[in-house]
């Protein structure tokens, strides 16, 4: 594919058009009417239409899928609701590349090479209602990854096997979010601050991850067993594999008393009860350690006298 080119979100003038058209003479009214159709129809081929070399245009649906392509297509139409990249070997997507299509719903980035996205990438994707980034290669999902795509309502992170961290502030301002799915991964924790302020949520999916259920998961699984009702959780998948206490356990099954260890605070009498057994068994090893002396000295001694006598 060719790099891509600057996006100037503009339409040619009709003057632009109408002076490359030839001159026919003196215009009859019709066939002035008829130019001017034309002008219009091409002015809007050129700049709404254009269908990149690979991909299929169709109702406002671009479709670049299974084409084995290294990077995206440049110059999509102006118009497009629903871009298809997946099944590709893309590994980058340029900064700014979403800033001309503003009418974006849907965008399938699946089963690419993707490590990482750009920095308000969803800047001017103010519509884009369903995002798939499954089956790539991201490692994180950075704070304000989302950003101004406030009418998100599906995101779907399953299947990134180096997935580790997600951002406290990840989905922050997706108010409309109902299907998060982030199965599949490398996560070990996340962060209560990541869901909680996601009011419409319906369905998450969590499994397939190596979850450690430390003390630190308490408040993300105390908060999801307050939803569990209002919201559909993958909770036969979703397993912990550490500390070995409770590895293998399903991670809806703990409950407060899992974490009761975790609650544990000691008064004054217990730090002082502490000390002094502290204390007394420091006595204790000195003791011991002076009783050994002594005794290993008498041995020695006592060694010594018989050896003498033997002479």
């Amino acid at each position: 594919m060719g790099s891509l080119q600057h996006c100037s979100c503009q339409l040619p003038k009709r003057s632009d058009t109408w002076a490359q058209l030839p001159w026919p003479g003196p215009p009859h009214p019709a066939l002035l009417l008829v130019f001017l159709l034309l002008a219009t129809g091409v002015m809007h081929t050129d700049a709404g239409t254009s269908c990149p070399v690979l991909c299929t245009c169709r109702n406002q649906v671009v479709d670049c899928s299974s084409q084995r392509l290294f990077s995206v297509p440049p110059d999509l139409p102006m118009d497009t609701r629903n871009l298809s990249l997946a099944h590709n070997r893309i590994a980058a997507v340029p900064p700014g590349y979403l800033t001309c299509y503003m009418e974006l719903r849907v965008l399938d980035l699946r089963n690419n090479s993707l490590m990482e996205l750009p920095q308000g990438l969803f800047l001017h994707a103010k519509r884009l209602a369903h995002l798939d980034l499954s089956y790539n290669n991201l490692s994180h999902v950075p704070a304000d990854m989302f950003q101004e795509a406030h009418e998100l309502v599906h995101i779907d992170l399953s299947h990134n096997p180096w997935l580790r961290r997600v951002h406290p502030q990840a989905f922050q301002g997706l108010v409309q979010l109902r299907d998060l799915d982030l199965s599949f991964g490398g996560l070990a924790f996340l962060s209560l601050e990541a869901l909680e302020g996601l009011p419409g949520l319906v369905t998450l999916q969590i499994g397939g991850n190596p979850w450690v259920c430390g003390c630190t998961m308490e408040p993300l699984l105390k908060w999801l067993r307050n939803r569990i009702q209002r919201c559909t959780a993958d909770s036969q998948l979703a397993e912990c594999r550490g500390p070995p206490e409770v590895e293998g356990a399903p991670l809806f099954s703990l409950t407060e008393e899992s974490f009761k260890a975790c609650h544990l605070t000691l008064t004054l009498d217990d730090y002082l009860f502490i000390a002094f057994v502290g204390f007394v068994v420091s006595i204790a090893s000195v003791a011991t350690n002076f009783l050994l002396g002594i005794t290993a000295n008498c041995c020695h001694r006592w060694s010594k006298a018989s050896e003498e006598e033997e002479i």
